[in-house]
């Protein structure tokens, strides 16, 4: 019987991805469907004792230990950060954070709550001018640039994997006349770098890797004696899980995150071989979620344009397809981080210390 109920799901999710490329879906369907498949993973993710989740972790953690840093590399490069510029300038916020931003009382709109998640690094890191900086895993170069403008006597050094975003980086700093800014375009994997800094950064890179001990180890050999680490990741208040492209549903992972990880909001807590926490800080999930409905909204108002950037990037005969699942990959993110008000899948901030 479980095999005829498996056999019969299958075929309904293979009609629905079906109907989804054409545009036949309206909104309301994906966001209800989105939260069932949300309510089913956590099903299938929480045990029945705190002893069996504990278990799981440890297994988790290990299967990490086991790991290079990161799989498939090439994956989540061409399916985001090789997508023009232009699609990206239309959709994210004026400083380009493609990361959660921080909405309160004095940060409403995007931009405001970009400023805000972007200070807040810089104040929990303890940031202050003369500094040296390393971005690793800098995008399109928001904390970067950010710190290079308010900073002034900081030198900053940001690694990308992408040449389209150090283009982008490079340009911006041109206009801004920055002196204090370079870009390395590089795999974090299997980049070997002789400097070493006061503080080092990493925006929402730990979710493409997997050894994080031997992610650490790299980075602690980059941080001075007295330097600090600063690290913001996504994650599940409990468990941790691999993105894993195995059934029909698992579309996000097979066209937005090959190769990814869900880490738990205390993962990096067992990865202290190199680096000492000194403190950790929680971000409500319903900021991520904003952020990603603001992501939405600036894509629909913008679709015409948006439009030929698909065809253009996709070509004419799938540019309907990808417009589609851009538009669902920002709801589904949006639903993901709103699950039970923000309390189930939330933004983790660490400091940590050279050990």
């Amino acid at each position: 019987m479980e095999r005829v109920i498996g056999v019969a799901y299958g075929g309904v999710v293979k009609a629905m991805l079906a109907l989804l490329e054409r545009n036949m879906i309206p909104d309301a369907v994906v966001r209800r469907l989105t939260r069932w498949l949300l309510a089913a993973r956590l099903r299938s993710s929480y045990k029945s004792t705190a002893e069996l989740q504990l278990s799981d972790l440890l297994s988790f953690i290990k299967s990490l230990q086991e790991m290079p840093i990161a799989i498939k590399t090439e994956e989540p490069k061409a399916q985001h950060y090789e997508l023009p510029t232009a699609f990206f300038k239309l959709v994210l916020g004026r400083n380009m954070k493609y990361s959660s931003c921080y909405f309160s009382t004095n940060s409403t709109s995007l931009d405001e709550a970009e400023e805000a998640m972007l200070a807040l690094y810089c104040e929990r890191a303890d940031v202050k001018n003369g500094q040296t900086i390393l971005d690793v895993g800098c995008g399109w170069g928001s904390l970067s640039l950010y710190i290079a403008q308010k900073y002034s006597s900081c030198k900053i050094t940001g690694i990308c994997n992408s040449r389209t975003q150090k283009e982008f980086i490079d340009e911006q700093s041109r206009k801004l006349v920055l002196r204090n800014l370079e870009i390395i375009v590089a795999d974090i994997s299997s980049f070997e770098h002789e400097g070493t800094y006061d503080r080092v950064f990493s925006i929402e890179m730990f979710e493409h890797m997997k050894n994080y001990g031997a992610l650490l180890k790299k980075i602690s050999g980059w941080m001075k004696e007295d330097g600090l680490l600063f690290v913001h990741y996504f994650c599940h208040k409990t468990f941790a899980y691999h993105f894993e492209d195995v059934n029909d549903d698992d579309w996000i992972t097979r066209y937005f995150f090959s190769g990814g990880t869900m880490p738990s909001a205390n993962l990096l807590l067992y990865f202290q071989e190199n680096v000492s926490i000194v403190d950790h800080w929680l971000v409500n999930g319903k900021h991520y979620s904003q952020t990603s409905e603001e992501w939405l909204k600036r894509m629909d108002k913008n679709l015409e344009s948006i439009s030929e950037i698909m065809k253009m990037t996709y070509g004419k005969e799938e540019a309907v397809k990808w417009r589609v699942y851009w538009r669902t990959f920002f709801i589904s993110v949006a639903e993901l981080f709103a699950c039970n008000n923000g309390d189930e899948w939330m933004v983790s901030h660490f400091l940590f210390k050279k050990k």
